[in-house]
């Protein structure tokens, strides 16, 4: 796939104020400071289409990117930023949720793990969670310019070990830089398969 063209359409704080839902939608989440935008931006060739920041957090809203006219890019909140509030992560929490169990043209959600560090329990619960909701998805180790290829395997294979306690099967992953662009090709080729059929 060939992205000719990438609009920021909204910002949503409720899934009742997203985009009428008529077009299928690939969502992008993962825990602050994950390197999504980076990772948003490198995939749309924009080095500015979504907000990054030295400051975890930034993405409170649901927000509804139109690719090629054809299909949303949606980039949610991060979850597990420690200096947000209690009260802060409760309420970003329920329209991350309410988006993922009602969202009928949600196609697949790309869950953002950062490679450079050991299993966070926090991102094992959620892919847990998704998996308990049959939400489809893949995973996408980031950042993985940063660590030498004997640390990210490890890594890696300490986070599936992390996961077989839960699951039998486990989801297919893509390994990231935005630096480097690594991932490029295979995520929006994935993504290609999943909007045009």
């Amino acid at each position: 796939m060939k992205i000719t063209s990438s609009t920021f359409v909204k910002s949503s704080a409720k899934i009742q104020e997203c985009p009428a839902g008529n077009i299928p939608e690939i969502a992008f989440i993962g825990r602050s400071n994950v390197g999504k935008s980076s990772l948003i931006n490198m995939l749309t060739g924009r080095k500015s289409l979504a907000k990054t920041s030295v400051s975890p957090g930034k993405t409170r809203l649901i927000n509804h990117f139109l690719i090629n006219e054809a299909w949303y890019l949606v980039d949610l909140p991060g979850y597990g930023y420690a200096k947000v509030s209690k009260v802060q992560r409760e309420k970003f929490g329920k329209p991350i949720e309410s988006y993922l169990l009602k969202r009928e043209n949600l196609q697949t959600v790309f869950a953002l793990i950062d490679s450079r560090i050991k299993p966070q329990r926090i991102d094992l619960e959620f892919l847990i969670w998704l998996g308990e909701h049959r939400i489809p998805f893949i995973i996408i180790f980031t950042k993985t310019d940063k660590i030498n290829k004997k640390e990210l395997n490890r890594n890696i294979q300490a986070f599936f070990t992390g996961m077989s306690e839960h699951w039998s099967e486990f989801p297919g992953y893509i390994l990231s830089s935005s630096v480097k662009k690594t991932g490029r090709d295979e995520i929006l080729e994935f993504i290609s398969e999943i909007t045009e059929n």
